[in-house]
This record gives C-alpha cells, structure tokens and sequence, in this order.
C-alpha cells in the first residue's frame, strides 16, 4: 500500500506532509510505521530525524497506533464555554478511557484539540472525518451507537448559516446557499473582463484604489502588498492562507465550500496582476470537506480552461495546487505557513526579508487570506468606487462576522464597516441565550481583545478600534453572558497559546506557561503574593516586543484588555 502511494508523487520535500497523510489515512490503526517512515526518508531521501522533526511538531501525526475511530473534542473558545468540558467527562465515562488513550476494543481514540473551525455549532467534536455539533449528553450516545453500527453522518451542512439573510449585504457571501458549489457556467466573467480589457498594471490600480484590506486580521492594505511584489523580476506565487486555526473563527471554510470559485478566480485575477506563474491553497487538514471541494472545483476551472498554459488564448498561464496542513495553530502566520508548505516543520522566518520578497523557495509569494481574494472579482468586475461604496472612508467594503457563544443564534453575519456589536448581536443574532445579561464580548478570536457591552455601540472600523486600542482581527465574535468567567476562559485561552507555541524563540516559549501558571494560581487563590495581574501583563508586554511572530505577540491583547474592562472580577 505504501509503494503505492509513493508512486503519486514526486521525490520533492514539499510532499512529505501529504504523503504522511495518505500513509496514515490508510492504516488500519491511524498511525505512521516505523518501518513506512522509512520508507518515506528512503524515497524523498531525507533524514529519519528531520522526517520525526515533522511527524513530532503536527498534532494530526502519530507513531503510535489508535483506535479506528479518532474522536477529536474541540476545546476552544466558543466550545469551552458552551460546554466542551462535560462533553470530554461524559465520553471518557461512556467510553472508559482517559484523553489519548483507546478503548480495549480499538475502536475509539479520544483527543482533545484546540480549534475545529465549528464554533456556529459549538461544542462540536470529529470524528475521522466527519463533524457534529450542538452536543448533548444525549446525542454523544446516539452518535457513538450510530458510529458502531456503521451509520457514519456527517453534519457539516448545519456548520454554518446566514443570520437574517434578507437583512444583510452580501457581496463576498452572495452566492452562499443560493447555488451549487460546482455551478460553474457564467462564472469568471472578472477574469475574463482583466484579461480581455485590464492590463496586469491596470489590474493592480483598481485593487489599490478600492481600499481593501487584509482579512485575515492583520488588516494590510491588500494592493500596497502586492505592489511590492510586482516589480520584481522572474518567477513568483499566490499563496492562499486557508489555515483557519484561529479560535472562534468560522468565516473562510463556508466560502471554500459554498462558493470555491469565487475563491478561485481571486486567486488567477491576484496571479494576473502581479505576473505570478503559480498559486498554492494551503488548507487546514481538519477541513476534509472543504479540501474535497476544492480539489473538484479545481479540477472544473482547468476543464474549463480558466486555468493552466495560455488562459482565454492570452499569455498569461498560471495553475493551482493544494497543501493541506497537519494540525497546528502557529502555521497561519504567513511564514511558518510557507515553512509548512515545504514540507517542514512551521517554524516562522524571521523577518525581514517578507514572503513578497523571498517566499517559498525564496521565490517571491504574495499571501492572503481566503476572504481577501474572495473579494477581488466583485472589484475588477463591478470597479474600485463600487467596493469603496460600502463600510468607511478608511475601512471599505464589507466583513464577515462570525457570531458564536451565548447568543440566541449562531451563525454568519456580512455586513458593512461601521456596524456595531450591538447590531451583530441583537439585530442578527437575536441576544443573548435563555434572555441572561450580557457581559461583555471576545473580538478577534483568542487573539482578540474583551470589550465590554457598555462599548457595543463604537463602529466596528480600523480606524475606531484602532484609535481605541482595540482589534478587529478575523471578524470572530464571542458573546459572553454573566455566567462566564473571565479568569477561566483567559485560563482556556493560555492553555491554548502554551500548547500552540512553536517554541523556536524563547519569549513564547517561556513567557506563556509562565502566564498560564500566574493564571492558575489566582484561580486557586492560593500562595499570592498580590503582584501577580503586574507580572502576568509585564511578561506579556515583553512578549509583544521581542517575540518572533504573532503567537507570541498576541496574548497581551486578551489579557491586558480582560484586565482593563473586568479587572473587579479578575482580582477577587
């Protein structure tokens, strides 16, 4: 079976993470041989150690054999509070085994996992491939009986919903729901409109005009990234960042498996305007579902001829590939996402120089996120005044929001800059559950920030957050009522952080557990010394300063805001 699939590809590193997919796939026990991983080191000729280096840094990976059936409980944000905790308790009870373990029979693995990217239905769990959500005591024994039986569901399709679909303003999301996903006649008219009427040059200038910036969080003027890319001579890449790890994020898999060819011809249109020959779709591995999406989508653009040597008869040839990743958290910073794709470990490259410089291979990359492309082929068909019509004068367009935790519903929200929590959450999401109070909000996922109810009336823009020391980041809303405890999801989120952490540089290395074990202590309320809250934010600060990427950069966001906004609750 392994020579089998070693015959599919190519004797390039950049194949060693899909290649340890398939070989794992296929065993019966759901675990990576001894003697297959050397087969894989003999046939990329690699060492053992770097192909361990790999295996050892990916949580997807194991050496050990499992049980048929892994079952992955989602611990994040939204989950955690929603009740991931009693999910956990009930299976090991059920099941009788410990988190990683396996039952005596082999049929069942219990894990727990940061994110699944199903905080619309939380908690919610995996199992192989297969999702489910709003669990219950009662459904955890429903679906256990099922999965023996061999009535295997898949509820991927109550993952996401529009929220007051008629209310919104689609224009990224038009299309989700409306049609099939593989409807492909009458599409790619912006492709066909750039390369027929625009030139690359011309392309680019409308892009910068409209104002558009990074969805991803970072919220980078998109056509200034490109730019810098552009003058550069030879070969260069597009880089699709669908590794959509951040907690509470729910946003990008619904464009890749409700509209893929919006996504897609983003991708070409960005490959025309900088004049790059290739794009890469690096995707989550937990997404199975929208990853056998794209691939037939793909395959449907290249039948088409919309991809590959000399689209619509022009000069311009460009393909797509897909990498999945391997379960890891820190891989959706551009860098160690580039890492990844090589086939290593995702560590991040210190930077200067940037991926639109020297990307993968060194060959200048232009990463962006799955929502930021979406966005292109409204803007080349219907122009950059069209865009800039919609949101604020410096925040332009439109954003999507995913709205989980203790509301009414949950769900998608598109909605212009310049909307309020206040809005997203009472006109959308009909208020907060069981008619509770509300406390405050978790912005931006477990790298956001805590904003108070007394603030939901600010405009949601880059400008106002900003000016408010605040963040937008993927657009995740976690709604949180009186129940919840702050300390104990600041406690949820550090344990993610320390586990998430690549551990190449020694700010994040160290400085989270050392947060995460201050944290403990307060909730224990035992041996304080009564400067903990000072030490937690010093550390923390000092991380923002000297840590290589984001991961170690961010967790000043949510604790200096949770103690700024709950700072009463906190020092009790």
């Amino acid at each position: 079976m392994v020579d089998e699939i070693l015959k599919k590809y190519e004797t390039k590193k950049e194949n060693l993470i899909s290649i340890l997919h398939d070989i794992q796939n296929t065993d019966p026990q759901n675990y990576l041989s001894q003697d297959n991983i050397k087969k894989v080191a003999k046939f990329l000729n690699i060492s053992l150690s770097e192909i361990f280096g790999v295996i050892s840094f990916y949580t997807m990976f194991s050496t050990k054999p499992r049980g048929k059936y892994i079952i992955k409980i989602c611990r994040s944000t939204a989950c955690h509070i929603n009740g991931a905790g009693n999910i956990i308790k009930k299976i090991k009870e059920k099941l009788n085994i410990n988190v990683g373990e396996t039952t005596k029979d082999g049929l069942f693995i219990l894990e727990q996992v940061g994110c699944l990217g199903l905080c619309g239905m939380a908690p919610a769990m995996m199992i192989n491939d297969n999702v489910y959500g709003n669990l219950t005591d009662e459904k955890i024994d429903l679906i256990l009986e099922e999965v023996k039986s061999g009535e295997y569901k898949n509820e991927s399709y109550l993952c996401d919903k529009l929220l007051k679909r008629e209310k919104q303003t689609l224009n990224v999301l038009e299309n989700m729901g409306k049609i099939d996903p593989f409807h492909i006649d009458n599409r790619y008219k912006a492709l066909e409109k750039a390369i027929q009427n625009m030139t690359p040059e011309t392309v680019l200038e409308e892009v910068k005009n409209s104002g558009l910036r990074g969805r991803g969080g970072a919220g980078f003027p998109t056509g200034l990234k490109w730019s810098f890319t552009v003058p550069l001579k030879g070969e260069k890449y597009i880089l699709c960042n669908a590794d959509e790890g951040e907690p509470g994020t729910f946003k990008d898999r619904p464009l890749l498996e409700g509209d893929p060819h919006k996504v897609i011809e983003g991708i070409i249109l960005a490959g025309y305007a900088i004049g790059a020959s290739k794009g890469y779709i690096y995707i989550r591995g937990e997404y199975q579902h929208a990853i056998g999406i794209i691939k037939k989508a793909i395959a449907q653009v290249k039948e088409k001829g919309f991809l590959g040597k000399n689209i619509l008869g022009s000069d311009f040839s460009f393909d797509i590939d897909i990498k999945i990743g391997a379960g890891s958290y820190v891989v959706g910073e551009e860098t160690a996402q580039i890492e990844s794709l090589e086939g290593k470990r995702g560590n991040p490259r210190i930077k200067p120089p940037f991926p639109g410089v020297k990307g993968i291979y060194q060959i200048p990359t232009v990463v962006n996120n799955v929502e930021t492309l979406a966005n292109i082929p409204n803007i080349v068909l219907k122009s950059a005044d069209w865009f800039k019509g919609f949101g604020t004068e410096k925040s332009c367009g439109t954003k999507i929001f995913g709205i989980s935790g203790k509301t009414k519903n949950t769900g998608l929200v598109e909605a212009p800059f310049g909307i309020t929590l206040r809005e997203l959450i009472f006109d959308f999401a009909d208020g907060v559950k069981n008619d509770k109070k509300i406390k405050g909000a978790l912005v931006g996922g477990a790298a956001g920030v805590f904003i108070p109810e007394y603030l939901f009336d600010e405009k949601i823009s880059y400008e106002n957050f900003s000016a408010k020391e605040l963040t937008i980041g993927s657009g995740a809303i976690k709604v949180l009522d009186e129940d919840v405890d702050i300390l104990d999801l600041l406690i949820n989120i550090m344990e993610f952080f320390t586990h998430e952490s690549c551990g190449k540089c020694f700010p994040c290395r160290a400085g989270n557990p050392t947060i995460l074990n201050l944290l403990k202590k307060i909730k224990t309320g035992k041996n304080l010394q009564g400067n903990e809250w000072k030490t937690i934010l010093k550390i923390s600060q000092t991380m923002k300063e000297t840590s290589l990427c984001a991961l170690g950069q961010s967790p000043i966001m949510p604790l200096s805001t949770a103690y700024k906004y709950f700072k009463d609750e906190l020092k009790k």
